[in-house]
């Protein structure tokens, strides 16, 4: 799937991950695809629970190695 901006969340720790998508989504138009590349254990539960509370919809998690990726539409 195409996405339209990146965040390369690796290394970083919860929150930070839910934090930088959350600033990133703020200015991006509704429809638009966030890929978010993280590493953080916590991501798992982190990013799904923010989608579903922020209203953003949770397109696509999976898992490569210890790297989860993320595709976030705007709503």
């Amino acid at each position: 799937m195409e996405w339209h901006q990146e965040i390369d969340a690796i290394g970083l720790l919860c929150p930070l991950p839910v934090l930088k998508a959350r600033k990133r989504l703020k200015g991006m138009e509704a429809g638009k695809i966030l890929r978010l590349i993280a590493t953080d254990p916590a991501a798992v539960v982190d990013v799904p629970h923010f989608c579903f509370e922020s209203g953003n919809e949770l397109v696509s998690q999976t898992d490569e190695g210890e790297t989860q990726i993320y595709l976030i539409r705007k709503t």
